[in-house]
């Protein structure tokens, strides 16, 4: 028997492993399972090779519960250890057996699968175990060893009668831990790290229908068909996928493949996804994956952490805060590479060149792919338009590279349902939406019925009118026009149509100066000052008599500053503030000035105001109370 200290270097390595190395202590298990997956690809590998003379045979890695002996065993059947071995890789901490083994192997053209980066996963076991056990009998021709270590620096190693190759960990489970003796938490565990380990993984036993066993149907005594119940069967309980979509080549996928891979993923997502992109690249970093579009909402509090990072099939996290762009995490699916560069625990990402690589080429990838789905079905494209948008926008407005391709298939839907991409939108609206200096001017709504006067007004100018009402569009919009200066996005409740888009041709006003200086003040005194900036202007005799606009500035403004940056400080808590544009040319307002009683005045003036507000959807409360009340009393 030998017994010694294992050779670390601060005096009790364990209640440092314990408090400080491993962020959370459930991924104890991830890591016992991630060396016995490494022992038997390693094995795998050998045998292919030559190296091992062995059988692989049906190689699965096994967890038992045993409550009355508070234990929870992790068993595999793969490579083994020596004494020597055990000696060298358990008690010298921090000298990883698969990193000489990536070194021994590196030029070999094999892929070898190893997962275990740092020979300090094992000792994660004593962040829930007492005293931790180890049986093991490597492939050579060697006895077999039995570890065993209290969580003190002290350690015992003898032979053991242990017959068949492999490894079993036995964990005598502490007091603070029994949780981990509960076969729910441990099923959950086993599906959260390790549903797509690369070695089965069995987990006690399931009944299953006897495939052998077909069936009898009988008559009862009264002449009835009874069928007899299937024979059922005892049989593993392999709880993960070997073999999951993404580590396929996407010749060998159908859509059907995909859609199961999606539901398999998220079990609980009943609609399914828009369209997938498979990610597959050798060089200059491996990495693999499925990522898929989900249908969005309009709000910008969207759910992230639905992206699930893998390293070599065993899960890491889902949050995948740096690898995967930033606009790009709405998306759902699986990313997995043996190139990202994690911390110790394999908790969390590293800053390093090649992750920001990494979220290159899956940028470049999506759009990519974008670029070939409105190419090849357009129509089908202009379909899922509402769904992908925000994340486009969002794209476009975050990484230039993606904008330099969007721009391609970004789309701009009109009022009228069709769609343009922003170069189709300027050649179509070159001969029309141009104003006398030059600027061409977009006009768009982010409401077609609640400014549907507004749109209607643009619609008989012979104007088009985007509908534009992500929560995002103000700093999308800012981008534009700042890549071309002549260009101007208005939307068309910000004035009245002539002023939008001023032509050589001004309409001549049937007030007199004399007569709109003593007009002015009469609304000015009627309409709330703090709020509503009174404008007379000329326009066509059958607009409308009052209108309420929003200037652009203020208000794209206030909505960039309240989707975060980008507009002024302060703006967000500014008061609203209106233009009152009065349309001088209106029978109505003819009246107003004209009329002999202030009364009467006041009443058209309410009136007018109001329904002003109404179309703007902002008359609410007592005084929408008091214009119904009025507006009867119009028509008694």
């Amino acid at each position: 028997m030998a017994k010694g200290n294992i050779n670390v270097a601060v005096e009790n390595i364990f209640p440092l492993i314990k408090k400080f190395l491993y962020s959370d202590h459930e991924i104890f298990l991830r890591e016992l399972i991630s060396n016995a997956t490494d022992a038997t690809t390693k094995l795998k590998h050998l045998i292919s090779i030559g190296e091992a003379k062995t059988e692989l045979g049906d190689a699965k890695i096994e967890i038992s519960i045993d409550k009355d002996a508070k234990t929870l065993t992790i068993k595999d059947q793969g490579l083994g250890m020596t004494m020597d071995e055990v000696e060298k890789y358990i008690n010298q901490i921090a000298f990883s057996g698969a990193e000489e083994f990536l070194e021994k192997y590196k030029d070999d053209k094999n892929d070898t699968g190893v997962i275990g980066h740092f020979g300090l996963g094992f000792y994660s076991a004593f962040m829930v175990a007492e005293k931790v056990e180890i049986f093991t009998k490597s492939f050579k021709d060697e006895p077999a060893a039995h570890w065993s270590c209290d969580g003190s620096p002290e350690y015992t190693l003898v032979e053991h009668d242990k017959k068949d190759r492999g490894t079993e960990i036995v964990l005598h489970i502490a007091e603070d831990s029994t949780e981990f003796l509960e076969e729910s938490k441990i099923r959950g565990l086993l599906t959260k790290y390790n549903r797509f380990n690369q070695v089965p993984i069995k987990f006690g036993t399931k009944k299953v229908n006897d495939p052998t066993h077909e069936p009898k149907t009988t008559k009862d005594k009264d002449g009835k068909e009874v069928t007899e119940p299937h024979r059922q069967i005892e049989v593993d309980d392999i709880i993960n996928n070997t073999n999951p979509a993404w580590t396929k080549a996407p010749a060998d996928l159908n859509d059907e493949d995909y859609k199961n891979f999606y539901r398999e993923l998220y079990p609980m997502q009943f609609e399914e996804s828009l369209f997938h992109i498979h990610l597959n690249v050798d060089y200059p970093f491996n990495l693999t994956g499925i990522l898929f579009f989900p249908k969005l909402s309009q709000n910008l509090d969207m759910q992230k952490d639905k992206i699930q990072l893998y390293q070599n099939q065993v899960f890491v996290t889902d949050n995948v805060e740096g690898i995967v762009p930033d606009f790009l995490q709405m998306l759902k699916g699986v990313i997995d590479s043996p190139d990202i560069p994690l911390n110790v625990s394999r908790s969390y990402l590293q800053a390093d060149g090649a992750v920001k690589k990494i979220s290159g080429y899956i940028t470049k990838k999506v759009a990519d792919k974008l670029t070939s789905l409105f190419k090849k079905d357009r129509a089908d494209f202009e379909k899922k338009w509402n769904d992908i948008k925000v994340i486009i926008e969002y794209g476009m407005l975050s990484e230039d590279k993606f904008f330099d391709k969007a721009k391609k298939f970004a789309l701009y839907p009109t009022v009228a349902d069709t769609y343009f991409t922003f170069d189709e939108l300027i050649e179509k609206t070159k001969d029309t939406q141009v104003d006398k200096d030059g600027n061409h001017v977009i006009l768009y709504a982010a409401n077609k019925d609640a400014q549907h006067s507004y749109i209607q007004a643009a619609k008989d100018k012979g104007y088009e009118v985007l509908i534009l009402d992500s929560p995002i569009i103000s700093h999308l919009m800012q981008k534009l026009e700042g890549g071309d200066a002549k260009v101007k996005f208005t939307r068309v409740d910000a004035d009245h149509i002539d002023n939008l888009i001023k032509k050589d041709d001004n309409v001549i006003s049937k007030l007199s100066d004399e007569e709109k200086e003593k007009l002015k003040p009469i609304i000015e005194s009627a309409v709330p000052k703090e709020t509503y900036t009174v404008q007379l202007e000329a326009m066509d005799s059958n607009a409308s008599p009052f209108m309420i606009t929003v200037p652009e500035f203020m208000r794209r403004m206030k909505e960039m500053q309240a989707t975060g940056g980008g507009g002024m400080m302060g703006m967000g808590n500014f008061p609203d503030m209106y233009n009152l544009v009065v349309n001088t040319n209106s029978p109505l307002v003819s009246e107003i000035l004209n009329t002999k009683t202030e009364k009467k005045q006041q009443r058209l003036i309410s009136q007018a105001f109001d329904l002003a507000k109404l179309s703007q959807n902002l008359l609410h409360g007592e005084e929408l109370t008091n214009f119904i009340k009025r507006s009867y009393d119009l028509i008694k």
